[in-house]
């Protein structure tokens, strides 16, 4: 399958900012069921951005600009073809040892209601088995809800209250898995529901390193594992490691208002 994204970022600004860095994840890498086929960053100083990719093996562009206007639009945009692996990502390089993905952050930190939810969850069955159903558990646990948590959410306060968005699912996932010691970690991308329609925000799901199978994505918000209609960016500790855009500039912060826009669709063939 081709999917076709835009994904545009516009900062606006009351004052003009002399300086700025920024750090972006919004080129995906490609492995054995995802290649990237045309795609393009455009900013202010892409074009003498550092690019490398990081010991996780997400693309990275880091980029500096000077003496900027009054706005300043980041746009990721290009055609990506994908195939269907059941969630099983494979020929993708990281180098990061897979201990580190045992390691909870200030998001992902279990409270006692988790760990005891842990001790409950069934430990019959296969390494794969119990994968999925931990994803079941954590899809009929938490209920999506736009706009019910934000940014700074935790998975102990998104398990508490039982509702939030993919952001939520995904980390109380994770926050599960490294508990029960399983490597697990945060995954960016997006998402198109079907022929004929499109997607316009990005998305978040978890990847589980699952005994004989490797790596395995689980999208507990939707329940089911990524399919070809999954575009993957990437994958870090939790979503502040991973956000698309992270940086400072000089200036005051209330100083700046930021806009997304997000088009995902299925490609013309």
């Amino acid at each position: 399958m081709r999917i076709k994204i835009h994904h545009e970022t516009l900062y606006k600004y009351d004052v003009k900012p002399s300086y700025l860095v920024q750090r972006l994840h919004l080129q995906p890498a490609d492995f054995a069921s995802q290649k990237a086929l045309n795609w393009k960053i455009t900013s202010a100083g892409i074009d003498k951005a550092l690019v490398y990719v990081d010991g996780f093996g997400n693309w990275i562009h880091l980029i500096t600009a000077q003496n900027l206007g009054f706005e300043n639009a980041i746009i990721a945009e290009g055609e990506v073809e994908t195939a269907d692996s059941a969630g099983v990502v494979r020929g993708l390089s990281c180098v990061a040892p897979d201990t580190v993905f045992l390691r909870q952050t200030a998001v992902t930190m279990p409270d006692d209601t988790i760990r005891l939810a842990c001790s409950n969850l069934s430990v019959k069955g296969t390494a794969i088995e119990r994968a999925h159903n931990l994803m079941s558990f954590v899809n009929q646990k938490i209920a999506y809800e736009v706009g019910t948590s934000d940014y700074y959410t935790t998975a102990a306060e998104a398990f508490v209250v039982g509702h939030g968005v993919c952001q939520d699912h995904a980390h109380v996932m994770i926050s599960m898995a490294r508990h029960l010691g399983i490597p697990a970690r945060y995954v960016t991308g997006y998402l198109v529901t079907g022929v004929g329609a499109s997607s316009v925000a990005s998305h978040a799901w978890a990847e589980l390193l699952v005994e004989d199978f490797g790596w395995v994505g689980f999208d507990a918000a939707n329940g089911q594992c990524p399919t070809e209609h999954y575009v993957r960016v990437a994958a870090g500790l939790d979503a502040a490691a991973v956000a698309p855009i992270k940086g400072s500039r000089r200036g005051n912060p209330s100083d700046e208002h930021m806009t997304v826009e997000v088009r995902v669709e299925i490609a013309q063939q």
